[in-house]
């Protein structure tokens, strides 16, 4: 299965105009495309099916369980399918059987270990504050986020594991599985927790597992699974320079 991916699109404030790519099966959208949700707009009518995982920046000034209902109904009303700490299996052209698994996975500030856990949630804070979201009444923090990370990766250990009738399994996530994605423009210090996980572990359960949230592109591999993003962020930090809005790959692809 031929994918088209995109994350980090941040159209609130950027402008930037989505182009089906030749060829692409399925378009993912790996979350961050716009904090307004006004844009998703763009995606109504795509001519393949697409799937969405909500980024952090989905959730700016809103409440995270609530937006989280009102997102998926904004998104499904434009013809996407939100994945959610969910899972869908669809076919390709050849009559293949893929499986995708998604979820934000917020982060639970343990990239670094538990020893390193406190300083990134001190760093972390700062992005918690910028977001400006709540949760149960509650400013949604670096505890609360790290509650809910925490959360979605038990679920996903437990459905990436599960066995069933598919041919190959994609993890779709916001925020990176392992800090080998971490961002090279600032290397791996406390704050890089609050955009990678270690879920290192995880990788092999999937062929293929594709992220977003942190503004770089990557294709690399950890063992026999291939870890690509694909994110734009914003050009007036040069961050889309190299971007590639209509780049394919493969699924099957070794």
């Amino acid at each position: 299965m031929k994918l088209q991916l995109l994350s980090d699109l941040h159209l609130e404030t950027e402008s930037y105009q989505p182009v089906p790519a030749p060829g692409a099966e399925l378009l993912i959208l790996a979350g961050d495309i716009d904090t307004t949700w006004r844009s998703f707009e763009l995606f109504r009518g795509w001519p393949v099916p697409l799937l969405f995982v909500p980024g952090n920046h989905e959730f700016d000034r809103r409440d995270v369980d609530d937006a989280r209902e009102a997102l998926r109904a904004h998104v499904t009303a434009l013809g996407m399918r939100m994945l959610d700490d969910e899972s869908v299996v669809l076919p390709d052209a050849q009559g293949r059987r893929v499986r995708f698994v998604g979820s934000t996975r917020w982060c639970d500030f343990d990239a670094f270990g538990a020893a390193g856990r406190e300083r990134a949630m001190r760093a972390g804070g700062y992005f918690q504050n910028v977001m400006q979201a709540t949760r149960f009444g509650e400013t949604f923090g670096v505890d609360a986020v790290r509650k809910l990370g925490l959360e979605q990766r038990a679920w996903l250990a437990e459905e990436l594991q599960r066995t069933g009738d598919w041919d190959a399994t994609v993890c779709v996530t916001h925020f990176a599985p392992s800090l080998k994605s971490a961002d090279p423009r600032y290397g791996r210090q406390p704050g890089t927790a609050s955009f990678c996980n270690n879920d290192d572990d995880l990788l092999p359960h999937a062929q293929l597992w594709v992220h977003g949230h942190l503004h770089c592109r990557h294709d690399y591999r950890v063992g026999e699974t291939r870890v690509v993003a694909n994110a734009r962020g914003h050009s007036k930090r040069g961050e889309a320079d190299g971007f590639d809005g209509q780049r394919v790959f493969d699924v099957f692809a070794r």
